[in-house]
């Protein structure tokens, strides 16, 4: 793979002036590295830490949890991450451009943008419902509090609401530990009002204009925030990506002093040592770190692609990877705490009271923020904290696909006009989001989530492992990293990569099927209709990369196959280094003297002369500066 870099004038420098080191200016960096990890951060540290690590925490075995979780943190997700982020920023490409390592498998970054598409645009609709729970916070008391509402049916019974006499707050007590027959004020808000749900996932209803509005806003603060591309999200994360730990620090401190908080706390950490051998345990403490750290969606690459050549990825990998750990870690804290508290106010088992995705965050949470005094506050603080999170991973979502786009067409009216490519892709989101904000958008909602994103993930980072390590060659690739950072990477990584990460991806999809049980929501058991298109859009992902392969393959030069396959999974000739000046090494460039200089100067010693040549004569670098070849080397 002795593929020269490009020698061109594309660092915005004029032939003889003196180079810009390390900065591409006509892609951007990042302004500092602070805010390559704060994105990064934000990123990784989504709604899965704070309404699906605490629950799989406490249903797997407690603080037995933590054991497979970690050790899956190191020989899993701290090895894929710092994989990517490598692979990003030695190419300083996006998802597409980066498979110029080995051009038949480009089809794994079309998997990731089909992947990126489909989380952008059902992340932002909870985003707007978490925008919606916001505005309507804003008030002396919090709509969900009380059953004398229009919405309300005879099952509500709030633990607020008035003159509840001993009897009946006995027989409330009696009811939830016994048939759970018992609704809740804030499940009837979320149900009947909020999404006015219907009774199918055909059955669309209407249009929640409420939603539609707050989907609106959430797809113009994601744009505004990247109106600039990484210029203006780099800025921005200064406050998104650390707001919420004040949020998350300033409800722990309110939760741990309420009566019942430690019940919780030690419900959520007590350990179960008999679970650590049960698979599933394993299986799913795999799964979360994997969709967790964010591998396989295409904004790990793309985020690593805005890094200065030199920068330590390596560092960056572990400080990400334990920071997005240890929030969800936190969030446990935060979470079981005001749990425990509620059912000790309502007399029941906290696993009464437990819930996961769209119920923690909108039923079960909401309705323990009820029983605090200044309820609006709590609620205000903990519905801006997860729009904060949200909004993190949307930014990186959209950006994956607007630098995926323009790298991929790559002159400079594009470059120049990323405003409008990164507005147009809004737009298109926000389209594709109404269908969401109807009233069976819950259904579809999450129907993507359990499909779009699951198992294509896993067959994506698997492929993606095996074509770096066994095709591009591990030796090459630990060469290029060695070449970026003045360092190969430690052996533990090296290991990880070729053989402990690609098995652990395996157990993963191979427990994904065994544990595969049709999706329900609540009572409601979808149709196979339903079924079968989520298994559609799994498959629609990962069906990009056999058909790029076929056609890369039949547009490749050779007479047999077996030459066609070789040409095809070979790097291309641009693959290396954006910048000439750290093209060096194998990816040197090729020194060719001008015409004239062959007609004017015929060495009598050939070898000796182009020798002296090389090391005198300047290379116009890609940034437009002179080069001596031997002081570039």
């Amino acid at each position: 793979v002795d593929a020269p870099c490009g020698i061109s004038l594309q660092n915005g420098a004029v032939p003889g002036e003196r180079g810009k080191q390390d900065k591409s200016v006509k892609r951007g960096n990042w302004g500092n590295q602070i805010e390559f990890v704060l994105t990064s951060v934000g990123y990784a540290v989504g709604l899965g830490n704070v309404w699906r690590f605490p629950y799989l925490c406490y249903r797997n075995g407690g603080g037995a949890f933590m054991f497979p979780y970690f050790i899956m943190l190191v020989f899993c997700g701290i090895p894929l991450f710092f994989m990517e982020l490598s692979f990003g920023q030695f190419a300083s490409q996006g998802c597409l451009g980066v498979w110029r390592v080995s051009p038949m498998f480009k089809g794994v970054g079309y998997g990731m943008m089909v992947v990126s598409t489909y989380i952008g645009i059902y992340y932002n609709v909870v985003i707007c419902i978490a925008f919606y729970y916001f505005f309507v916070s804003m008030t002396r008391v919090l709509p969900w509090t009380y059953c004398s509402n229009a919405w309300n049916t005879p099952d509500c019974a709030g633990v607020l609401d008035g003159n509840l006499s001993s009897r009946a707050a006995l027989n409330l007590t009696h009811l939830l530990n016994t048939t759970q027959k018992r609704t809740s004020p804030s499940e009837e808000y979320w149900r009947r009002y909020v999404l006015d749900l219907s009774d199918d996932i055909g059955n669309l209803g209407e249009v929640r204009l409420p939603l539609l509005g707050c989907l609106g806003v959430s797809w113009v603060v994601v744009f505004l925030c990247l109106i600039k591309g990484v210029k203006s999200s780099g800025k921005v994360v200064y406050f998104t990506a650390t707001f919420p730990y004040v949020v998350l620090t300033i409800l722990f401190v309110r939760g741990i002093t309420l009566e019942g908080a430690l019940t919780g706390i030690m419900y959520y950490l007590t350990p179960q040592w008999d679970k650590i051998l049960d698979a599933k345990v394993w299986g799913d403490a795999a799964s979360q770190i994997f969709y967790s750290l964010g591998c396989a969606w295409g904004g790990l690459i793309t985020m690593a692609s805005y890094n200065k050549f030199h920068n330590n990825c390596y560092r960056d990998s572990i400080i990400i990877s334990i920071t997005n750990c240890a929030t969800s870690v936190y969030a446990g804290f935060v979470i079981f705490s005001i749990l425990g508290f509620m059912a000790n106010h309502l007399g029941v088992d906290i696993s009464k009271v437990a819930d996961h995705g769209p119920g923690l965050a909108f039923v079960a949470y909401p309705e323990a923020l009820t029983l605090l005094p200044i309820s609006p506050l709590w609620s205000i603080l903990f519905f801006f904290m997860l729009i904060l999170l949200g909004l993190g991973t949307q930014f990186c979502l959209l950006e994956t696909l607007v630098t995926a786009i323009v790298d991929e067409v790559g002159n400079e009216w594009i470059i120049r006009r990323k405003t409008f490519v990164t507005l147009g892709v809004a737009v298109v989101g926000f389209l594709l989001g109404v269908p969401l904000t109807t009233q069976a958008g819950i259904y579809w909602l999450l129907l993507m989530d359990n499909y779009a994103a699951s198992f294509s993930l896993v067959v994506i980072s698997c492929i993606m492992c095996v074509a770096i390590m066994y095709i591009y060659g591990h030796r090459n690739y630990f060469k290029d990293i060695e070449m970026m950072l003045g360092f190969p990477p430690p052996l533990f990584f090296q290991i990880c990569w070729r053989f402990i990460s690609p098995a652990i991806i395996f157990f993963i999809l191979v427990f994904t099927v065994i544990q595969y049980r049709p999706i329900s929501y609540n009572d409601y058991v979808y149709p196979t209709w339903a079924i079968s298109i989520g298994f559609l859009m799994a498959l629609s992902s990962v069906i990009c990369i056999p058909i790029y392969a076929i056609y890369k393959v039949c547009r490749s030069e050779g007479d047999t196959l077996l030459e066609r396959l070789k040409n095809a999974t070979k790097a291309s000739k641009d693959w290396g280094p954006a910048l000439a000046e750290h093209c060096s090494g194998r990816y040197a460039p090729a020194f060719s003297p001008s015409t004239e200089s062959h007609l004017e100067v015929q060495p009598l010693q050939p070898e000796k002369g182009q020798s002296e040549a090389a090391a005198a004569s300047p290379v116009q670098g890609s940034n437009g500066s002179a080069h001596s070849q031997d002081s570039r080397l």
